[in-house]
This record gives C-alpha cells, structure tokens and sequence, in this order.
C-alpha cells in the first residue's frame, strides 16, 4: 500500500536530524511542504537557501495552521517550552513525534503539555548522528540503514503509530519498538555513558598545560575514541540531566570497572589484565560480525 503524503511538514529544530529528515521524505516524495522553525534565523535562513524547507515560520499559530506532521527535532531541555507553545494551535488531525534522545523525560513532559493530544504522539528516536551539528551537515542518507526507536504510548492511535513509521521507513531507517524505560536503559550504557567519556577524556587533554604537544603526537586511536566529543555540547548536557538517574548508574559501574583495572595495573597482575583486555576484545569482534 502506497504510503501517505503530508501536504504540510512542520520541524522545529532544523539542523542536523531535523533537516535530515526533511530532505529524506522529500526524496521519498512524502512532503509537498516543509515549514521550519527555529531559534537561529542565519540557520534557518540556510535551511530555505538548501532547499531543505520551503518556509521560514516567523509565527507558531502560522506555522502549524493545517499541519499534518510536526517533528520536534530539538534539544531534550527545549521539549517543554516548544511543547507548550504548540499546543493551543494543534489541529485535530495533526500528528506530532519528536527525535529526542531520552524519552521518559519526552514522554512525561508531553502528558503535561499535550494531553488531550495524547492519541496523536508517537515518541520516536532516531539513533544516527555526525560530529557536525547544523543545517550544512544535514543529508537525505542519513538515517539509511540506522535503528529508529519508536516508544508509543497505550493512547496512542494504532493508525498513527504506522503513518510514523513508515515516513522513518521511507527516510530508510530500520525501525523498532520499546517502551519509554527500555529505551533510557539502553542508551545510557550504549550512547550517554561514550559520549560523556570522549567529553570528560578530551576535557582532561585539553586541560593540561602540554596539551598542544600532546595533541600533536595523538593518532587514530585518540581520534576515534574522542570523535563524538564533537557533537553539539547543548544537546549532551540536556540528555546527561534528563537520564541523570540511569546514567549515574552506569557511570557508577564504569567507576568500578576502571578502579579493578587499576588495582591490578598497581599489583602488576598481567594475566588478569589480559583476560579483562581479550573479554573486550572478543565481545567487540562478535558485535561487529553480527550487526
């Protein structure tokens, strides 16, 4: 069955995933109109030079008059705000998702906000990124072959849940089901424990008086493992308050994890170092010959 086309798309936030977005159900064919919303009036400004909208909002009630979707591309901490300044104007047939990177925090904050819209939500997350955050490093590829993570509610409507889907389907992402909870506790091992790593290790190279130097002799093991460090710091800092419970958690058994290596680096245990390193090394190996 042929999917549905929107007469009229709505992001708000359009750099790097919501213009993204954009420009992948463009191709798709799925958007005859992309209206964009945003804070900065260069990037949006940019966004209608690309092509990746083909309006610039100055008003929300505009904005949103005859909306079929509104995707809410946005920093978790902005969520509340812009939730709050969409819902007098929401139609009755409008659907509304997000791509925010934690969702219990979405989730509640949309029963406060968008409650007699409830039926018309669809949480969702798409799992892709880049070390570049803005319009310019926007691409129509880049949520080909990516997991998408939608995390409905009980009210939300079974037909609406589908036209979701299927625009991410469309966008080529590989799109999947949990619930709120779920979602948190994996992506705080799996995403916000790594992000806060390459932060707090670039950080502490930064830091030192020899850093330059430092940084002269560092090879792609240093950049590899610091390349997320890179992504928007507002973004990270609202996710890291907003998991803040389920991060610390995995943060406090990191913490074990490096002192048990340390211990054993101070009593000059090699053979147990091993094991943890080849541990590592074989889970690693099989992770990737799975995906």
């Amino acid at each position: 069955m042929a999917r549905r086309s929107l007469d009229k798309l709505v992001i708000f936030g359009v750099g790097l995933i919501g213009g993204s977005f954009a420009l992948a159900v463009k191709r798709a064919g799925l958007a005859k109109h992309v209206v964009g919303v945003g804070r900065s009036r260069a990037n949006m400004e940019k966004a209608l030079r690309l092509g990746v909208i083909d309006e610039l909002a100055e008003h929300t009630a505009g904005a949103l008059r005859g909306a079929d979707l509104i995707l809410l591309a946005l920093p978790v901490g902005q969520m509340r705000r812009v939730m709050r300044a969409i819902a007098p104007y929401l139609e009755t047939h409008t659907v509304v998702t997000d791509a925010g990177s934690t969702k219990q925090d979405v989730v509640a904050i949309a029963r406060e906000c968008l409650a007699v819209h409830l039926k018309r939500f669809v949480p969702a997350h798409p799992v892709a990124g880049a070390e570049l955050s803005g319009v310019g490093a926007a691409s129509a590829d880049l949520f080909v072959n990516k997991n998408l993570v939608l995390t409905p509610l009980a009210q939300t409507d079974k037909r609406v849940l589908k036209q979701v889907k299927d625009l991410w389907e469309a966008c080529g992402a590989r799109v999947s089901e949990m619930t709120p909870r779920q979602h948190d506790e994996i992506f705080a091992a799996v995403s916000h424990l790594p992000h806060l790593l390459a932060y707090a290790l670039m950080d502490v190279i930064a830091s030192k008086p020899n850093a330059a130097k430092l940084l002269n002799y560092a090879a792609s093991g240093f950049r590899d493992f610091t390349r997320i460090a890179g992504s928007s710091p507002e973004m990270w800092r609202d996710i890291a308050l907003a998991n803040r419970t389920t991060l610390l958690n995995q943060l406090s058994v990191y913490q074990k994890q490096l002192k048990r290596i340390a211990d054993l680096i101070r009593k000059s245990d090699g053979a147990a170092l091993e094991n943890i390193f080849t541990r590592a090394r074989n889970a690693r190996a099989k992770w990737l010959l799975d995906k």
